[in-house]
């Protein structure tokens, strides 16, 4: 990762804290693992101030009393440029941050003294002051002398100030320690109770000279938090403006003004899963306390699952129980769309939450106690609130909130952020494989967005452990920081030992027409993928097609096979098939049938929809409702472009019949396939393969007999009737060999046992 001249200056004039930082913490990290690989030549100067970046972003991460990796950056940083600002600035800065810590763990003004108190009280409270000030002063001094330098520094004045407090403090309890008779004749209530409001006061003077991005307050402004987000743009400026109406609706209210209407503070939050529904509800808690709304920042968090119960009577108990617990807080109901399922009966208890949270939050005594979020899917929660209009009313149009999904460039951003917060970082060809793995898998409405990428680093991170841990001597500490390409081996396809789709093609027996055609489909895929990388235009693809032919002549395996081909070649993501037939796609009634076909192409997206006997959603009638999945499966197709490859599979002549009936069809399938009959010597191949899957063989009597009756009968299902013959020979031989007292070959199939098998299986025709 080269350095530019901008990104040069910027960190050669950043020489205090309180500037902006030159770069971000990862592209800091990437610069100084450049330079420890020694792929970058840069003077000791910048090298120490990449470790004091990397330092500083560290203390502003990390909330604990001591960063060891920061300590020693900082030790780097010094040894390099040992009279650099930023480096006594660092050093300042996380001795600061120590002993705010520390302070922040008291609240001194409890300990105060008062002249009523009984001796047997006092001596407790300066007891209780000695055991605490005592370990304070003596970890205060050795710190304080560490920073102690030339110049003095606003924070070194404060660190002598405190020295004074804690000195003063254990001398006027002095007498106590030692435990004289009148030693409470001399123990001045009021100066140590001024010392101890002091202590408070110093804990905020040393936060106050804190760089503002380096403040460790625990509560945090949520329009920081909010701000702080990535993405969300639309939904920040909304909620910044939701803000400041509650503000100033507020505000009228404290100086006299009324409204009759008050401001709904009920919610409805829309968005695919890992959009940040549930962080959002935890935001607006804290702004709906932070403005006297409501009285808790508490989220009580539950699906239906929760709620509905199981009998008579228990569903309304749950709701009430969880409505009790969010009394003061919020109710955050995700996937709130499940409490009414498509066709549900009257077994189904999820209409009784509805009517108990519309009761509770009408109600005299529940009613502005607690708010309701209600989170959930786009087009679930819409058909949701329109089936409930009780409901809906409860939440008006602007208190609908929808998230939308993350852009690839966020994703990656929150890939990164997801790897600070657990010490590690990408480096520059590991971000590609990132950026790839996310687009494998964001494929249809179930990507879990910033989830789904949390799972991604997390499982690059878990690869890089499991691959290194027995490598326990690093030389440097970004060693064990530092995610590569080789640790997304685990996160990205993988490829095993077995035959390739090509390979997999070529062993199936017969069906050389149908080979040649995915052969060339293939190569030609390959070849317009390598002109788009050489920058060239490429010919749009057709990759749906029409399979024709009669039953077991391999329609389905071939579709399988291709499938595993345009996964190979990019043009896939899952690679995966969806078998469906009219059943799968078409309903009873008029408006379930989109839904019913909507549904098994989201299960197909990413991979392949393979309709088997496709014909049969065109049928005569005006009550069918074939036409509706075909309409809809046009519609589909156009939606979800290369997304989604369709199979259409069935009889040649009611295929050919099925594409010209709609011409959103004709205009979709321009590949067709045809499937012939495998002749004799085919079937008898398939034969023997197929008793080979299981480790037996066919004598030679056994496969003239086959050839005989391959040859001078008509066979219907080709491969399938195969199979049937293979599994019902078996089951005779294995009968032959019992009733001979287990004396036979137990792997050779004798002409007999397929005789047997053969009349058994086209007796079945008969």
């Amino acid at each position: 990762m080269t350095m530019n001249m901008e990104q040069l200056e910027n960190i050669q004039t950043w020489t205090t804290l309180s500037a902006h930082p030159p770069l971000n913490e990862t592209e800091a990290l990437r610069h100084i693992n450049d330079y420890e690989q020694g792929t970058t030549h840069i003077d000791a100067l910048l090298v120490s101030r990449l470790y004091s970046l990397i330092a500083y972003y560290r203390l502003n991460r990390n909330d604990s009393n001591r960063d060891q990796i920061a300590e020693e950056f900082i030790s780097r940083a010094k040894a390099l440029a040992e009279n650099d600002s930023v480096v006594a600035e660092l050093q300042e800065l996380m001795n600061v941050q120590t002993h705010l810590q520390m302070l922040k763990g008291q609240t001194y003004k409890n300990l105060a003294i008062h002249e009523t108190d009984h001796q047997s009280v006092k001596r407790k409270k300066l007891q209780q002051i000695l055991e605490i000030v005592e370990p304070l002063e003596e970890n205060w001094s050795n710190q304080f002398s560490y920073s102690k330098g030339s110049e003095v520094t606003p924070f070194q004045t404060l660190f002598e100030k405190g020295q004074r407090l804690f000195d003063e403090l254990i001398q006027e309890t002095e007498p106590h320690k030692r435990n004289e008779t009148n030693g409470f004749n001399h123990v001045s209530t009021g100066r140590i109770n001024h010392l101890l409001r002091e202590l408070d006061q110093l804990s905020v003077e040393l936060e106050e000279l804190l760089p503002g991005s380096v403040d460790q307050q625990l509560g945090k402004d949520p329009l920081k938090q909010l701000d702080e987000m990535i993405g969300l743009s639309e939904v920040k400026g909304y909620i910044h403006r939701y803000y400041h109406y509650l503000k100033y609706q507020q505000y009228r209210k404290d100086i006299g003004f009324q409204m009759v209407d008050e401001p709904e503070l009920h919610m409805i939050i829309t968005g695919n899963p890992g959009t940040g529904k549930t962080t959002i509800a935890r935001l607006l808690a804290n702004i709906y306390y932070d403005l006297g709304l409501l009285d808790t920042r508490e989220v009580i968090e539950v699906n239906r699952s929760h709620l509905v119960g199981s009998y008579v009577g228990q569903t309304e108990e749950n709701t009430m129980n969880y409505v009790q617990q969010a009394i003061g807080g919020i109710l955050f109901i995700d996937e709130a769309y499940s409490l009414q399922r498509e066709g549900q009966t009257g077994n189904d208890y999820g209409q009784a939450v509805i009517d108990t949270l519309v009761s509770a939050m009408t109600s005299k005594e529940y009613g502005d106690k607690f708010a309701v979020i209600l989170a959930g899917y786009p087009d679930e929660m819409r058909q949701f609130l329109w089936g409930n209009p009780g409901l809906r009313s409860r939440f008006p149009e602007q208190n609908h909130v929808h998230l939308p999904n993350y852009s690839i460039p966020e994703l990656i951003e929150i890939g990164e952020q997801t790897a600070l917060e657990n010490d590690y970082f990408f480096t520059e060809k590991a971000i590609q494989n990132l950026e790839r793995s996310i687009d494998k898998q964001q494929v249809d409405d179930t990507f879990g967005n910033a989830r789904a990428v949390r799972n991604i680093v997390l499982q690059t991170i878990f690869q890089k452990g499991a691959s290194e841990s027995d490598q326990v001597d690093h030389e440097s500490k970004l060693d064990l920081m530092r995610l590569e390409e080789k640790d997304f081996a685990s996160t990205m396809d993988r490829q095993d030992d077995s035959e390739s789709p090509m390979e997999r093609l070529d062993q199936l027996i017969g069906l050389k027409p149908v080979k040649d055609e995915v052969k060339k489909l293939s190569s030609f895929v390959r070849l317009q993928g390598k002109r788009e990388e050489k920058g060239l235009p490429s010919v749009p693809i057709q990759l749906h097609a029409v399979f024709s032919g009669n039953p077991g002549t391999g329609k389905t395996t071939v579709a399988h096979i291709y499938a595993d081909i345009l996964k190979e070649c990019g043009l896939l993501k899952r690679g995966h098939v969806i078998v469906a037939s009219r059943s799968d796609l078409v309903a009873g009634y008029v408006g379930q049938t989109s839904i019913k076909t909507k549904k098994k192409i989201r299960e197909a997206l990413g991979g392949v929809l393979f309709i088997d006997e496709a014909y049969s959603l065109f049928q005569s009638g005006s009550n069918d409702f074939g036409k509706e999945a075909v309409d809809t499966l046009v519609d589909e197709m156009t939606k979800h472009n290369e997304n989604l490859v369709v199979i259409l599979a069935g009889y040649k002549n009611e295929m050919r019949s099925l594409i010209q009936s709609n011409p959103g069809l004709s205009s979709r399938f321009k590949k067709f396939l045809h499937f012939p009959d495998y002749d004799a010597k085919e079937l008898v191949e398939m034969t023997k393969y197929q008793a080979s899957l299981y480790q037996y063989e066919l004598e030679e009597e056994g496969v003239n007999y086959l050839e005989d009756v391959y040859t001078t009968n008509v066979i219907d299902g080709n491969g399938r009737y195969v199979k049937n013959l293979i599994d019902e020979a078996i089951q005779y031989q294995a009968l032959r060999i019992d009733e001979q007292d287990g004396e036979g070959q137990y792997d050779l199939l004798s002409r007999e046992d397929l005789e047997l098998a053969w009349s058994a299986v086209k007796g079945r025709e008969v």
